[in-house]
């Protein structure tokens, strides 16, 4: 993508001319005609509508020079990156089993009549880990928390907070496992009408217990409007979700907080209640990175100099680790070698490992439905300054 042409000099013929004479005052006060019909202002008409053109051509350089002033004042272009994004895999139904999501899966966009589809491979690998809901304990501002589990196994309705809900107030359910950067589904029975709250804007927050204390969840969607109807919520759990102890009760734990109210954001009058609750893993989040390989990309003849440099047609992408492999013919078979963990650093001098296989193709593994990105970057970025 070219970046825009900058108006290196936005004056124009009139603001020339009207320079031109206000420095005439000021270096020659004797001058007093400044009329078109002086034939020194007609000189410096001629001047500035030549300063004009001048200007017209300035702005319009071609790219090459605008970045070679960009480089004349220290901005450089960043190399190219892959694009990467967050996505999620959709289970299409709730497994007993972890299902596991090995390194380099690859998930596309839709491809369409104009644009080809834009492949991206995982990064790490996903495991999807099954829950379900053991414990549901509830903690009021300043007091310490409560279990009732046994009410909801008997299905009596169980306020979720105090009466009077109080930020701070909440409500604790506790997994069968740790779930991390998996979407858990909590399916609710939430009985509570006119309690006051706007059910695209509940004072709540979704929050996971993990290694560093509480943190917030995505929640991808709410179909209970802030616990005042039944329905579900699909939370996005973070990185480092584990079991802890809270009440007595080890779980994967989530909390469901009351929270300060904006300004004009309507609050509870009175506490939603659930009378049952279920939860269970919809699916995995896994950050992905745009997968375009290059194979058996010719590169000339060598003349076996050191630091010899060859010409290759696809510019490779500089990364966390992608190693620049060489063939080299030795007798009659082929070695594959690598010059270094990072191709942006090679030179001449590195020192070389022999590897014994070329890397395999990540294979195409689509096996659950649906694949989502959660990011708008969905192509290579270009260059960007900096």
């Amino acid at each position: 993508m070219a970046l825009p042409s900058p108006n290196l000099d936005d004056r124009r013929f009139q603001q020339f001319v009207d320079d031109a004479k206000r420095y005439i005052q000021q270096r020659a006060p004797e001058w007093t005609d400044h009329n078109v019909s002086d034939p020194g202002v007609t000189l410096v008409e001629t001047v500035a509508h030549m300063a004009d053109q001048i200007v017209y051509r300035l702005n319009r350089v071609p790219e090459k020079n605008h970045l070679a002033f960009l480089d004349l004042v220290g901005i450089h272009l960043f190399p190219p990156s892959a694009a990467r994004a967050d996505v999620t895999f959709w289970l299409s139904a709730p497994q007993e089993e972890t299902v596991l999501l090995p390194v380099g899966t690859e998930v596309a966009t839709v491809r369409t009549e104009s644009e080809e589809a834009v492949v991206f491979a995982t990064e790490r690998e996903l495991s999807v880990v099954p829950c379900d809901l053991r414990h549901l304990v509830v903690q009021h501002q300043g007091e310490p928390v409560s279990d009732r589990t046994t009410d909801l196994v008997e299905g009596k309705d169980l306020l979720c907070f105090s009466e009077a809900p109080q930020p701070g107030d909440c409500m604790l359910l506790g997994l069968s496992a740790a779930v991390p950067h998996c979407a858990v589904a909590l399916e609710l029975d939430s009985r509570v009408d006119g309690v006051g709250v706007d059910p695209r804007q509940p004072p709540l927050v979704w929050e996971a217990w993990t290694e560093d204390g509480w943190q917030p969840c995505e929640v991808d969607r709410d179909g209970t409007g802030g616990l005042n109807r039944p329905g579900d919520v699909v939370l996005h759990v973070p990185a480092g979700h584990v079991l802890s102890r809270s009440g007595g009760q080890e779980a994967g734990w989530l909390r469901c907080r009351v929270t300060e109210p904006l300004t004009g954001q309507p609050f509870y009058t009175t506490s939603p209640t659930v009378r049952s609750a279920e939860a269970f893993t919809v699916g995995g989040t896994a950050p992905t990175v745009h997968a375009e390989t290059v194979y058996d990309e010719a590169l000339g003849e060598s003349t076996g100099l050191p630091g010899q440099r060859l010409r290759l047609a696809h510019a490779p992408v500089v990364g966390d680790d992608p190693p620049l492999l060489l063939q080299t013919a030795e007798h009659e078979g082929w070695t594959d070698w690598q010059v270094v963990p990072h191709f942006a650093a090679s030179g001449p001098g590195d020192r070389h490992v022999t590897l014994d296989a070329r890397p395999a193709r990540s294979p195409s593994a689509r096996p659950y439905a649906n694949p989502t990105a959660r990011s708008a970057s969905t192509a290579p970025s270009p260059p960007r300054a900096r």
